[in-house]
Protein backbone atom coordinates (compact mmCIF):
# COMPACT_ATOMS: atom_id res chain seq x y z
CA UNK A 1 0.00 0.00 0.00
CA UNK A 2 2.90 2.39 0.76
CA UNK A 3 4.94 1.64 -2.48
CA UNK A 4 2.37 2.97 -4.60
CA UNK A 5 1.46 5.89 -3.11
CA UNK A 6 5.59 6.72 -3.09
CA UNK A 7 5.66 5.94 -6.75
CA UNK A 8 2.94 8.39 -7.30
CA UNK A 9 4.62 11.05 -4.90
CA UNK A 10 7.86 10.24 -7.07
CA UNK A 11 5.46 10.52 -10.12
CA UNK A 12 4.16 13.88 -9.09
CA UNK A 13 7.56 15.24 -8.10
CA UNK A 14 9.28 13.87 -11.78
CA UNK A 15 6.76 15.73 -13.55
CA UNK A 16 6.70 19.04 -11.45
CA UNK A 17 10.61 19.28 -11.70
CA UNK A 18 9.81 18.64 -15.79
CA UNK A 19 7.87 21.56 -15.43
CA UNK A 20 9.04 24.06 -12.77
CA UNK A 21 7.53 26.87 -14.20
CA UNK A 22 3.37 25.95 -13.74
CA UNK A 23 3.71 25.57 -9.87
CA UNK A 24 6.26 28.49 -9.29
CA UNK A 25 3.72 30.93 -11.55
CA UNK A 26 0.08 29.76 -10.29
CA UNK A 27 0.43 30.02 -6.68
CA UNK A 28 1.83 34.19 -6.80
CA UNK A 29 -1.31 33.90 -9.15
CA UNK A 30 -3.98 32.21 -6.75
CA UNK A 31 -2.68 34.83 -3.93
CA UNK A 32 -3.43 37.83 -6.33
CA UNK A 33 -6.37 36.29 -7.11
CA UNK A 34 -7.42 36.63 -3.19
CA UNK A 35 -6.81 40.06 -3.01
CA UNK A 36 -9.08 41.22 -5.67
CA UNK A 37 -11.94 40.88 -3.31
CA UNK A 38 -10.22 43.57 -1.75
CA UNK A 39 -9.43 45.87 -4.33
CA UNK A 40 -13.29 45.86 -5.35
CA UNK A 41 -14.35 45.91 -1.93
CA UNK A 42 -16.21 49.40 -1.10
CA UNK A 43 -16.24 48.51 2.68
CA UNK A 44 -12.70 48.99 2.35
CA UNK A 45 -11.08 53.00 3.21
CA UNK A 46 -7.95 52.78 1.47
CA UNK A 47 -7.68 53.83 -1.96
CA UNK A 48 -7.39 50.77 -4.54
CA UNK A 49 -3.80 51.49 -6.04
CA UNK A 50 -2.72 51.22 -2.23
CA UNK A 51 -4.58 47.45 -2.43
CA UNK A 52 -2.60 47.12 -5.67
CA UNK A 53 1.02 48.19 -4.40
CA UNK A 54 0.07 46.00 -1.27
CA UNK A 55 -0.92 42.71 -3.80
CA UNK A 56 2.33 42.82 -6.13
CA UNK A 57 4.65 43.32 -2.93
CA UNK A 58 2.81 40.38 -1.13
CA UNK A 59 2.76 37.91 -4.69
CA UNK A 60 5.84 38.81 -6.88
CA UNK A 61 8.62 37.85 -4.72
CA UNK A 62 6.97 34.56 -4.45
CA UNK A 63 8.57 33.68 -7.44
CA UNK A 64 12.05 33.15 -5.66
CA UNK A 65 10.48 30.98 -2.51
CA UNK A 66 12.01 28.26 -3.20
CA UNK A 67 15.67 29.75 -3.58
CA UNK A 68 15.70 32.69 -1.19
CA UNK A 69 13.00 31.26 1.34
CA UNK A 70 13.98 33.11 4.42
CA UNK A 71 14.32 36.33 2.10
CA UNK A 72 10.84 35.73 0.71
CA UNK A 73 9.60 35.28 4.55
CA UNK A 74 10.90 38.77 5.69
CA UNK A 75 9.83 40.65 2.16
CA UNK A 76 6.28 39.38 3.11
CA UNK A 77 6.82 39.94 6.39
CA UNK A 78 7.91 43.55 6.42
CA UNK A 79 4.67 44.13 3.69
CA UNK A 80 2.96 42.51 5.97
CA UNK A 81 3.50 44.96 8.71
CA UNK A 82 3.52 47.75 6.59
CA UNK A 83 -0.39 46.71 5.97
CA UNK A 84 -0.88 46.44 10.04
CA UNK A 85 0.29 50.31 10.36
CA UNK A 86 -1.53 51.82 7.65
CA UNK A 87 -4.95 49.93 9.29
CA UNK A 88 -5.08 47.74 5.85
CA UNK A 89 -6.57 44.26 4.92
CA UNK A 90 -5.44 42.98 1.56
CA UNK A 91 -6.42 39.11 0.87
CA UNK A 92 -3.30 38.70 -0.88
CA UNK A 93 -1.63 38.34 2.60
CA UNK A 94 -2.07 34.95 2.21
CA UNK A 95 1.55 34.93 0.91
CA UNK A 96 2.91 34.95 4.35
CA UNK A 97 1.32 31.64 4.75
CA UNK A 98 2.78 30.09 1.45
CA UNK A 99 6.53 31.75 2.57
CA UNK A 100 6.72 30.08 6.24
CA UNK A 101 5.50 26.91 3.87
CA UNK A 102 8.31 27.66 1.52
CA UNK A 103 11.04 28.00 4.92
CA UNK A 104 9.70 24.95 6.01
CA UNK A 105 10.44 23.36 3.11
CA UNK A 106 13.34 24.50 1.48
CA UNK A 107 15.08 26.49 4.45
CA UNK A 108 17.42 25.63 7.50
CA UNK A 109 15.58 24.13 10.64
CA UNK A 110 16.70 27.64 12.41
CA UNK A 111 15.28 29.58 9.67
CA UNK A 112 12.02 28.11 10.34
CA UNK A 113 12.34 28.42 14.37
CA UNK A 114 12.80 31.79 13.60
CA UNK A 115 10.45 32.53 10.80
CA UNK A 116 7.35 30.78 13.11
CA UNK A 117 8.53 32.43 16.32
CA UNK A 118 8.16 35.84 14.02
CA UNK A 119 4.95 34.73 12.87
CA UNK A 120 3.47 34.25 15.99
CA UNK A 121 4.33 37.56 17.55
CA UNK A 122 2.78 38.99 14.47
CA UNK A 123 -0.50 37.39 14.82
CA UNK A 124 -0.57 38.73 18.25
CA UNK A 125 0.18 41.99 17.07
CA UNK A 126 -2.23 41.81 14.23
CA UNK A 127 -4.65 40.74 16.54
CA UNK A 128 -4.22 43.84 18.35
CA UNK A 129 -4.39 46.48 15.88
CA UNK A 130 -7.41 45.46 14.76
CA UNK A 131 -9.16 44.67 17.77
CA UNK A 132 -8.28 48.19 18.64
CA UNK A 133 -8.85 49.73 15.33
CA UNK A 134 -12.53 48.16 15.75
CA UNK A 135 -12.47 45.85 12.55
CA UNK A 136 -12.91 43.20 14.49
CA UNK A 137 -15.91 43.67 16.84
CA UNK A 138 -17.91 41.53 14.52
CA UNK A 139 -15.47 38.76 15.89
CA UNK A 140 -17.38 37.64 19.64
CA UNK A 141 -13.89 35.67 20.98
CA UNK A 142 -11.11 37.61 18.78
CA UNK A 143 -8.81 35.90 21.25
CA UNK A 144 -9.73 32.56 19.79
CA UNK A 145 -9.49 33.97 16.12
CA UNK A 146 -5.79 34.93 16.74
CA UNK A 147 -4.92 31.41 18.52
CA UNK A 148 -6.82 29.83 15.12
CA UNK A 149 -4.53 32.03 12.74
CA UNK A 150 -1.84 30.85 15.10
CA UNK A 151 -2.55 26.90 14.31
CA UNK A 152 -3.16 27.72 10.91
CA UNK A 153 0.11 29.21 10.01
CA UNK A 154 1.81 26.57 12.50
CA UNK A 155 0.15 24.15 10.03
CA UNK A 156 1.62 25.96 7.08
CA UNK A 157 5.27 25.73 8.71
CA UNK A 158 4.43 21.76 9.62
CA UNK A 159 3.46 21.23 5.70
CA UNK A 160 6.47 22.48 4.53
CA UNK A 161 8.57 20.34 6.81
CA UNK A 162 6.55 17.25 6.46
CA UNK A 163 6.95 17.75 2.38
CA UNK A 164 10.49 18.11 2.59
CA UNK A 165 10.48 14.60 4.55
CA UNK A 166 8.32 13.19 1.72
CA UNK A 167 10.92 14.32 -0.14
CA UNK A 168 13.70 13.07 1.73
CA UNK A 169 12.52 9.67 2.11
CA UNK A 170 11.36 9.41 -2.03
CA UNK A 171 15.05 10.45 -3.31
CA UNK A 172 16.46 7.63 -0.63
CA UNK A 173 13.77 4.72 -2.32
CA UNK A 174 14.58 5.99 -5.48
CA UNK A 175 18.56 5.80 -4.44
CA UNK A 176 18.48 2.30 -3.07
CA UNK A 177 16.02 1.54 -6.49
CA UNK A 178 18.48 2.52 -8.48
CA UNK A 179 21.35 1.00 -6.31
CA UNK A 180 19.26 -2.41 -6.59
CA UNK A 181 19.15 -2.09 -10.50
CA UNK A 182 22.82 -1.23 -10.38
CA UNK A 183 23.22 -4.82 -7.80
CA UNK A 184 21.52 -6.74 -10.34
CA UNK A 185 22.99 -5.52 -13.54
CA UNK A 186 26.15 -5.93 -11.93
CA UNK A 187 25.28 -9.74 -10.86
CA UNK A 188 23.58 -10.32 -14.34
CA UNK A 189 26.95 -9.40 -16.28
CA UNK A 190 29.21 -11.45 -13.97
CA UNK A 191 26.92 -14.66 -14.60
CA UNK A 192 26.88 -13.78 -18.49
CA UNK A 193 31.32 -13.51 -18.00
CA UNK A 194 30.94 -16.74 -16.44
CA UNK A 195 28.47 -18.54 -18.85
CA UNK A 196 30.90 -17.68 -22.03
CA UNK A 197 33.82 -18.45 -19.71
CA UNK A 198 32.67 -21.63 -19.24
CA UNK A 199 30.87 -22.13 -23.15
CA UNK A 200 33.91 -20.57 -25.01
CA UNK A 201 37.15 -22.21 -22.52
CA UNK A 202 35.89 -25.41 -22.86
CA UNK A 203 34.92 -25.35 -26.44
CA UNK A 204 38.46 -23.75 -27.84
CA UNK A 205 39.98 -25.88 -25.97
CA UNK A 206 38.26 -29.30 -26.90
CA UNK A 207 39.17 -27.72 -30.39
CA UNK A 208 42.89 -26.58 -30.21
CA UNK A 209 42.68 -30.43 -28.42
CA UNK A 210 41.48 -31.39 -31.94
CA UNK A 211 43.23 -29.68 -33.97
CA UNK A 212 46.64 -30.82 -32.33
CA UNK A 213 45.47 -34.69 -32.48
CA UNK A 214 44.40 -33.87 -36.38
CA UNK A 215 47.82 -32.70 -37.04
CA UNK A 216 50.01 -35.62 -35.97
CA UNK A 217 47.82 -37.71 -38.05
CA UNK A 218 47.81 -35.74 -41.13
CA UNK A 219 51.02 -37.90 -42.31
CA UNK A 220 49.79 -41.29 -41.21
CA UNK A 221 45.79 -41.42 -41.33
CA UNK A 222 44.78 -38.69 -43.74
CA UNK A 223 40.83 -40.24 -43.30
CA UNK A 224 41.02 -38.88 -39.72
CA UNK A 225 41.18 -35.19 -40.74
CA UNK A 226 37.26 -35.46 -42.34
CA UNK A 227 35.64 -37.16 -39.21
CA UNK A 228 38.10 -34.22 -37.10
CA UNK A 229 36.43 -31.43 -39.43
CA UNK A 230 33.19 -32.52 -38.29
CA UNK A 231 33.36 -33.02 -34.48
CA UNK A 232 35.20 -29.46 -34.58
CA UNK A 233 31.85 -27.79 -36.71
CA UNK A 234 30.15 -29.91 -34.21
CA UNK A 235 31.37 -28.12 -30.98
CA UNK A 236 31.37 -25.06 -32.39
CA UNK A 237 27.67 -25.09 -33.54
CA UNK A 238 26.60 -26.14 -30.35
CA UNK A 239 29.06 -23.30 -28.41
CA UNK A 240 27.10 -20.78 -30.38
CA UNK A 241 24.06 -22.05 -29.82
CA UNK A 242 24.63 -21.99 -26.13
CA UNK A 243 25.78 -18.92 -26.71
CA UNK A 244 23.01 -17.46 -28.75
CA UNK A 245 20.74 -19.02 -26.12
CA UNK A 246 22.60 -16.96 -23.16
CA UNK A 247 22.26 -13.65 -24.86
CA UNK A 248 18.87 -14.49 -25.82
CA UNK A 249 17.91 -14.41 -21.78
CA UNK A 250 20.11 -11.32 -21.60
CA UNK A 251 18.60 -9.31 -24.50
CA UNK A 252 14.94 -10.97 -24.96
CA UNK A 253 13.85 -7.61 -27.13
CA UNK A 254 17.21 -7.64 -29.10
CA UNK A 255 18.13 -11.24 -29.53
CA UNK A 256 17.36 -12.80 -33.11
CA UNK A 257 14.47 -15.61 -32.23
CA UNK A 258 14.76 -17.13 -35.54
CA UNK A 259 18.47 -18.32 -35.37
CA UNK A 260 18.45 -18.18 -31.37
CA UNK A 261 15.54 -20.35 -30.10
CA UNK A 262 15.03 -20.51 -26.35
CA UNK A 263 16.05 -24.13 -26.08
CA UNK A 264 16.68 -25.74 -22.47
CA UNK A 265 20.57 -24.91 -20.96
CA UNK A 266 22.55 -28.11 -20.24
CA UNK A 267 21.89 -30.09 -17.55
CA UNK A 268 22.50 -33.69 -16.41
CA UNK A 269 21.06 -35.51 -19.27
CA UNK A 270 24.12 -33.60 -21.45
CA UNK A 271 27.07 -35.09 -19.39
CA UNK A 272 27.30 -37.98 -22.14
CA UNK A 273 27.59 -36.04 -24.36
CA UNK A 274 29.99 -33.60 -22.87
CA UNK A 275 32.49 -36.18 -22.05
CA UNK A 276 32.45 -37.63 -26.23
CA UNK A 277 33.59 -34.55 -27.16
CA UNK A 278 36.55 -34.76 -24.63
CA UNK A 279 37.09 -38.06 -26.04
CA UNK A 280 37.14 -37.18 -29.49
CA UNK A 281 40.57 -34.64 -28.44
CA UNK A 282 42.17 -37.37 -27.23
CA UNK A 283 41.60 -38.65 -23.65
CA UNK A 284 39.79 -41.43 -22.37
CA UNK A 285 36.71 -40.23 -20.27
CA UNK A 286 34.27 -42.31 -18.04
CA UNK A 287 31.26 -41.11 -16.29
CA UNK A 288 29.57 -42.68 -13.21
CA UNK A 289 26.39 -41.32 -12.14
CA UNK A 290 24.51 -42.61 -8.87
CA UNK A 291 21.57 -41.12 -7.67
CA UNK A 292 18.43 -39.61 -9.44
CA UNK A 293 19.75 -36.53 -11.79
CA UNK A 294 17.30 -35.94 -13.21
CA UNK A 295 14.86 -35.00 -10.36
CA UNK A 296 17.27 -32.28 -9.35
CA UNK A 297 16.23 -29.03 -10.59
CA UNK A 298 17.25 -27.04 -13.93
CA UNK A 299 19.79 -24.73 -11.85
CA UNK A 300 21.22 -27.14 -9.81
CA UNK A 301 22.07 -29.58 -13.24
CA UNK A 302 23.23 -26.88 -14.63
CA UNK A 303 25.41 -25.62 -12.02
CA UNK A 304 26.62 -29.33 -12.19
CA UNK A 305 27.46 -29.21 -15.78
CA UNK A 306 29.58 -25.69 -15.89
CA UNK A 307 31.27 -27.49 -12.62
CA UNK A 308 32.27 -30.96 -14.89
CA UNK A 309 32.60 -28.91 -18.11
CA UNK A 310 35.25 -26.33 -16.27
CA UNK A 311 37.04 -29.30 -14.60
CA UNK A 312 37.55 -31.07 -18.07
CA UNK A 313 38.54 -27.77 -19.73
CA UNK A 314 41.40 -27.48 -17.21
CA UNK A 315 42.29 -31.12 -18.13
CA UNK A 316 42.28 -30.74 -21.77
CA UNK A 317 44.47 -27.70 -21.05
CA UNK A 318 47.11 -28.46 -18.59
CA UNK A 319 47.18 -32.53 -18.58
CA UNK A 320 49.02 -34.90 -21.34
CA UNK A 321 46.82 -35.49 -24.48
CA UNK A 322 46.90 -39.17 -23.61
CA UNK A 323 45.56 -38.82 -20.21
CA UNK A 324 42.36 -40.53 -18.26
CA UNK A 325 39.55 -38.55 -16.73
CA UNK A 326 36.91 -40.04 -14.93
CA UNK A 327 33.63 -38.20 -13.81
CA UNK A 328 31.50 -39.44 -10.41
CA UNK A 329 28.25 -37.72 -9.68
CA UNK A 330 26.66 -38.27 -6.78
CA UNK A 331 23.20 -37.09 -6.20
CA UNK A 332 22.28 -38.21 -2.81
CA UNK A 333 19.27 -36.85 -0.19
CA UNK A 334 21.31 -34.49 1.65
CA UNK A 335 24.18 -32.90 -1.14
CA UNK A 336 25.13 -33.72 -4.73
CA UNK A 337 28.52 -34.34 -5.25
CA UNK A 338 30.98 -33.92 -8.41
CA UNK A 339 34.88 -35.53 -8.59
CA UNK A 340 36.44 -34.83 -11.66
CA UNK A 341 39.57 -36.63 -11.78
CA UNK A 342 42.69 -36.91 -14.42
CA UNK A 343 46.06 -38.87 -14.42
CA UNK A 344 48.33 -36.43 -15.54
CA UNK A 345 51.00 -36.46 -16.63
CA UNK A 346 50.95 -31.93 -16.70
CA UNK A 347 51.99 -30.82 -19.85
CA UNK A 348 55.60 -28.56 -19.83
CA UNK A 349 54.84 -25.40 -18.69
CA UNK A 350 51.52 -26.05 -17.75
CA UNK A 351 50.93 -24.92 -13.59
CA UNK A 352 48.13 -25.96 -12.19
CA UNK A 353 48.05 -24.72 -8.50
CA UNK A 354 46.77 -21.35 -9.87
CA UNK A 355 43.22 -20.51 -8.70
CA UNK A 356 42.50 -19.29 -12.01
CA UNK A 357 38.84 -18.10 -13.48
CA UNK A 358 38.04 -21.62 -13.44
CA UNK A 359 38.23 -22.47 -10.30
CA UNK A 360 37.11 -19.27 -9.46
CA UNK A 361 33.70 -19.54 -11.34
CA UNK A 362 33.04 -23.10 -9.92
CA UNK A 363 33.52 -21.87 -6.50
CA UNK A 364 31.11 -18.88 -7.29
CA UNK A 365 28.15 -21.67 -8.81
CA UNK A 366 28.72 -24.21 -5.75
CA UNK A 367 28.28 -21.23 -3.38
CA UNK A 368 24.81 -20.33 -5.26
CA UNK A 369 24.07 -23.75 -3.57
CA UNK A 370 25.90 -23.29 -0.35
CA UNK A 371 28.50 -25.94 -1.48
CA UNK A 372 32.63 -25.58 -1.92
CA UNK A 373 34.70 -26.57 -4.29
CA UNK A 374 38.30 -28.09 -3.57
CA UNK A 375 40.94 -28.80 -6.13
CA UNK A 376 44.14 -30.19 -6.15
CA UNK A 377 47.07 -32.87 -6.82
CA UNK A 378 46.00 -36.82 -6.75
CA UNK A 379 47.08 -39.90 -5.96
CA UNK A 380 47.28 -40.83 -9.19
CA UNK A 381 49.96 -38.24 -10.68
CA UNK A 382 47.23 -35.92 -11.95
CA UNK A 383 44.85 -33.63 -10.90
CA UNK A 384 40.74 -34.02 -8.85
CA UNK A 385 38.25 -31.39 -8.73
CA UNK A 386 35.82 -31.99 -5.85
CA UNK A 387 32.71 -30.29 -5.51
CA UNK A 388 29.71 -30.79 -2.78
CA UNK A 389 26.15 -28.65 -3.64
CA UNK A 390 23.58 -28.89 -1.07
CA UNK A 391 20.09 -29.72 -3.42
CA UNK A 392 17.48 -28.64 -0.72
CA UNK A 393 18.87 -25.38 -0.54
CA UNK A 394 16.28 -22.48 -1.19
CA UNK A 395 16.99 -21.00 -5.23
CA UNK A 396 16.11 -18.64 -7.49
CA UNK A 397 16.05 -20.68 -10.23
CA UNK A 398 15.08 -17.71 -12.51
CA UNK A 399 18.34 -16.40 -12.08
CA UNK A 400 20.05 -18.95 -14.35
CA UNK A 401 19.66 -19.40 -18.07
Amino acid sequence: MIIPIINRLGAWRTADLAHPWVRRCAVPALCALLGVPSIVNPANDAPWWIHVLLMTAFCVPLLWRESRPATVFAFTTGVSALSQALVVFNGADAARAVALYSVGRHGTPRQLVVAVSVTMLQLLAWAAVFWTSGQLEYVSRPEVAALLAMAAMAAFAGLGLAGRLVNTVIAALQKERDQQAQLAAAAERARVAREMHDILGHTLAVIVGLADGAAALAATRPERGAETLRIIGESGRDALGELRRLLAVVDVDGAPRGEAPLAPQPGARDLDALLDRVRAAGPSARLRTEGQLDALSPGLQLAVYRIVQEALTNTLKHAAPDTDVSVTVTAGADAVLVAVEDTGPSLAGASRGRAGQGLVGMRERAALYQGEVTAGPNSRGGWAVRARLLPTTTHPENHHP
